[in-house]
């Protein structure tokens, strides 16, 4: 494990409860997730703790378990269904460009979190997304990275320059990952890696599953582009929107640091992403569109229920966080 790695959380339910004790060592629990909500609580947490096995793992956990056969064994049947439902509720589509330029157009009725936040959040609202989202930007970028090995010429040389701004260019301050931590604490929250784990609903936790599933298996690599160029086409915006929310909210400039880099730099990645990865990913083989379509319209879709669940929670002025205690709410 790394340092800084967080410690096992709590189950949510039989599979994660099963799936747990696997990882401290107990082999005669898991029975099965046949049956299990493909986006419920309990098998989203259970999946993420498989995969946090291949970033900072966990320090209740032996290392080994990381490649352990029997763990591995029911990370597959945990993905089979949670993949299998992504197919059956995301519609399927060939043309890229089309899904590209549609990620580009924002409908002038559009309403999602960050117009929320913009307009009218609360801050402990803001400090709640910051929160939920540090599953995924206190490790941001390294579920992309695992797909570097797994392309080839200009597309790979690109990622990597993409990749390369994300990790600071060079400077560990400059990280995406530490200017984010940077925001948590200048929101008041925990910075430490994996600490709002325990609050996160199962929206947040299949957002970042998505990444890690698409990451670690070469056959989803283009989902994972696709996945990729979705965040980077629509983040500039909604970044913008985030940043005029937090001045109005009057954070500090350390909260707003992160939001503001992301205005900038993702307007970059986008056409980078865009023109200098996909498209000679496809040129050498156009048989991957389908898949950077279901990567683009599954993080689409996943982003979405996240969306729906912090908004369902707060228009009725209730804390999104499973765990309430972990921060100061209304």
């Amino acid at each position: 494990m790394l340092s800084g790695a967080p410690v096992l959380p709590a189950p949510r339910g039989p599979v994660s409860e099963a799936v747990l004790s696997a990882l401290r060592g107990d082999r005669h629990g898991f029975s099965g997730a046949d049956g299990s909500s493909p986006y419920g609580e309990d098998l989203q947490l259970a999946l993420y703790c498989c995969y946090e096995l291949h970033y900072r793992g966990f320090q209740d956990v032996g290392t080994d378990r990381e490649w352990d056969p029997e763990v591995l064994a029911v990370r597959g049947e945990l993905e089979r269904i949670f993949l299998d439902a992504l197919r059956d509720d995301v519609p399927s589509g060939t043309d890229v460009e089309a899904e590209l330029d549609a990620l580009l157009v924002e409908h002038v009725d559009a309403f999602g979190v960050s117009h929320h936040l913009r307009q009218h959040g609360k801050l402990w609202q803001l400090r709640e997304y910051v929160a939920h989202r540090s599953l995924y930007h206190l490790k941001e970028a390294d579920p992309q990275s695992f797909v570097i090995p797994r392309l080839d010429g200009p597309s790979k040389a690109a990622l990597v320059t993409v990749q390369h701004d994300e990790y600071g260019a060079g400077d560990p301050e400059r990280t995406h990952s530490k200017l984010f931590a940077d925001m948590m604490a200048g929101l008041g929250l925990s910075d430490a890696y994996g600490a709002y784990l325990g609050s996160a609903p199962a929206e947040m936790l299949a957002e970042v599953n998505f990444m890690s599933l698409c990451g670690l298996h070469r056959a989803l690599r283009a989902a994972l582009i696709g996945q990729f160029a979705t965040i980077e086409i629509t983040s500039s915006p909604g970044s913008d929107r985030l940043v005029k929310a937090m001045r109005r909210l009057g954070c500090g400039p350390d909260a707003v640091r992160f939001y503001a880099e992301h205005v900038e730099a993702d307007a970059v990645h986008e056409q980078l992403v865009r023109r200098a990865v996909i498209a000679p990913l496809l040129k050498d083989e156009p048989g991957l569109a389908p898949d950077l379509v279901f990567g683009i319209r599954s993080s689409t879709f996943l982003a979405g229920r996240l969306e729906e669940y912090l908004l369902h929670h707060w228009n009725r002025g209730a804390s999104s966080f499973r765990e309430p205690s972990y921060a100061g709410q209304p």
